[in-house]
């Protein structure tokens, strides 16, 4: 029996085309998608093809978006060998990352990808990302999927979904993974980084994590950030826990105003994530002393994480563990590969 491939059309730049009578972006239809892409009839396996409706910008996704996309991919896993998501180029690094949390004992592809330019133009990278992107969702061996994980292909690289970060808004190589290997490489063949792609547990049944708390927020630090503003962040109402992009390797200001507030938003129960606002490297909060009064405070270590995996595993996990305590202790792991421990 052949293999199947669902893709799923969240919305963005890829499944746009113009209208000829007003010259204007709108979307396709998606079940014509051999017609714009014949090449997908040589493959042997078989593609179908599911939209939102309304499609959505990929700047208006949010938690309750990810639900209804890990939705359709629970009601579709029985159907289908593999699932390619088509989303706006924007937020694709925070969906991909949210799926990754929400998404347990994955056994199949979920293979993310979109292009800097639509699909009907003469110049478009959509085609080669979604060809590939389709290739690498029907890959199995011994009965098993080749990447069981959520991922992004663009370009030419396949990397873990919860790794990646968009960097570029103009290049077709928008994304970038510092901190984690490629899982693949698409050349002539596609070449597989097999040590580095997540091994799953054939016995283990899949299920999807529905709950997503929004209360979290996200600071950068920068040279001369005012008391005021730094307070109303820390004080906004509702807010559960803070994701907080400092200097370097983990450095924050030593002033006497900025550590008070920060003590004194811990004591009432904030919970704060340190991660660094360099593409590369990590957070290592005992090596300078600017770093070493967050750590002796409770600020917790986000060590190589992307602010993207960060924010989404908070929301993750405000959402589906029964207390504070049981989300700390989920910070100190690594739930999905998202972190080197």
């Amino acid at each position: 029996m052949k293999r199947k491939v669902l893709i799923i059309y969240t919305g963005g730049t890829i499944g746009m085309a113009i209208d000829p009578d007003t010259n204007s972006l709108v979307s396709f239809d998606f079940s014509m998608i051999e017609e714009k892409v014949p090449e997908i009839k040589r493959f042997d396996f078989n593609v179908d093809s599911t939209s939102f409706s309304p499609i959505i910008d990929s700047s208006d996704m949010k938690p309750e978006v990810w639900i209804k996309l890990a939705t359709i991919i629970q009601d579709n896993y029985p159907k289908y060998d593999g699932f390619v998501v088509l989303h706006g180029t924007d937020t694709m690094a925070y969906t991909a990352s949210a799926l990754s949390f929400m998404l347990h004992h994955l056994g199949k592809p979920v293979v993310f990808t979109g292009s800097q330019l639509p699909l009907s133009t003469i110049r478009t990278d959509g085609k080669e990302n979604l060809i590939t992107a389709l290739d690498i969702a029907s890959t199995y061996e011994n009965g098993l999927a080749k990447v069981p994980e959520v991922c992004i292909f663009f370009q030419d690289k396949l990397f873990r979904g919860n790794r990646t970060t968009k960097y570029n808004a103009e290049h077709f190589r928008a994304f970038r993974s510092d901190n984690y290997p490629p899982l693949a490489e698409a050349g002539v063949h596609v070449k597989y980084n097999n040590p580095y792609i997540h091994k799953v547990d054939p016995e283990a049944a899949f299920s999807v994590a529905k709950n997503m708390d929004n209360r979290v927020g996200l600071l950068k630090i920068f040279p001369g950030i005012s008391s005021t503003f730094l307070q109303a962040v820390l004080q906004a109402p509702g807010l559960k826990a803070l994701v907080l992009e400092t200097f370097g390797s983990g450095n924050a200001p030593t002033d006497k105003y900025f550590l008070g507030l920060i003590e004194k938003a811990l004591r009432n129960d904030l919970i704060i994530l340190n991660v660094t606002q360099c593409l590369a490297g990590s957070v290592a909060m005992g090596r300078y002393e600017t770093g070493i009064h967050l750590m002796e405070m409770g600020v917790y270590n986000g060590g190589d994480m992307t602010t993207e995996a960060a924010i989404t595993k908070l929301m993750y996990l405000l959402g589906n563990t029964l207390n504070i305590d049981e989300v700390k202790i989920g910070l100190n792991k690594s739930l999905k590969g998202e972190i080197y421990l």
